[in-house]
């Protein structure tokens, strides 16, 4: 069989996975605090059947070699980590991190913590700032009784204040922290807009926003997605036309292989 055959169908591959990407990306062009998804790829074992180097006289050599590549595969999916447009909302509770550094953690129902970039969050039944899913910020934030919900205020540092009762004043209830990792691309995504830390991510980096590298926080904004429909629209065309020209391999292939039968005829 003609090597082509295996190492086109390589290529078709992994067009497939590029576009099952690029899909993805499209459908989440709305979900806040998104992170596109990038696939790397790279290319398989050469076969050398001459290597280079090799004596041709007892006084030259071969300059270059003869190597056989085996087509390609995927070899990560990388999220990208560029910040998204801010979007106004006017809702007191939706917060955005103002710059591309700096997680909201989130307590999950195992025990264990989760970080998003979205901060679409809301109030509960026992007046807890959670997320859409009911997942609780951490640190943790509660309204206490008599609060004025209109006067729940977040500085740009994380500093949460409200209005109880009929004091004049605004009283401190909590503290919002942000978090990071030195490999933010480590992170395991896990859905509902959550990352999971990983060996490769290394450990969270606790700080007030604002301060220590990390971004401020924006009251009434939510970060809105970082796909670019423009440009994943344009991978999507050289992925196609890619698949297209692979499978014209193959059918090339096919061909040789047809005259190379029929010639016994």
């Amino acid at each position: 069989m003609l090597r082509s055959l295996w190492t086109a169908a390589s290529g078709m591959t992994a067009q497939q996975y590029q576009i099952d990407t690029i899909a993805n990306n499209l459908s989440n062009v709305n979900t806040f605090g998104f992170k596109k998804n990038r696939a790397d790829f790279e290319d398989l074992i050469y076969q050398q059947q001459v290597l280079a180097g090799t004596p041709a006289t007892e006084v030259s050599e071969i300059p270059t070699g003869v190597y056989v590549g085996h087509g390609t595969r995927v070899a990560a999916t990388q999220k990208m980590f560029e910040m998204g447009s801010l979007q106004a909302t006017g809702n007191k509770f939706d917060m955005a991190v103002a710059s591309e550094v700096g997680f909201f953690k989130i307590l999950l129902p195992d025990g264990s913590f989760g970080y998003t970039r979205d901060g679409s969050f809301k109030i509960d039944s026992r007046q807890q700032v959670v997320t859409s899913s009911g997942y609780l910020l951490e640190p943790p934030i509660t309204l206490p009784p008599g609060a004025i919900n209109g006067t729940f205020t977040v500085s740009e540092n994380g500093e949460v204040n409200v209005k109880i009762n009929d004091d004049i004043r605004p009283t401190r209830i909590g503290q919002i922290d942000l978090f990071r990792f030195v490999n933010p691309a480590g992170l395991q995504a896990v859905g509902k807009n959550l990352f999971k830390e990983t060996v490769a991510s290394g450990p969270e980096i606790q700080g007030t926003p604002g301060l220590e590298g990390m971004g401020a926080l924006q009251q009434g904004f939510v970060e809105m997605s970082n796909v670019k429909l423009v440009d994943e629209m344009v991978n999507m065309i050289v992925a196609q036309r890619a698949y297209e020209s692979n499978s014209k391999s193959i059918t090339t292939s096919d061909s040789m292989l047809g005259t190379a039968i029929a010639m016994k005829r």
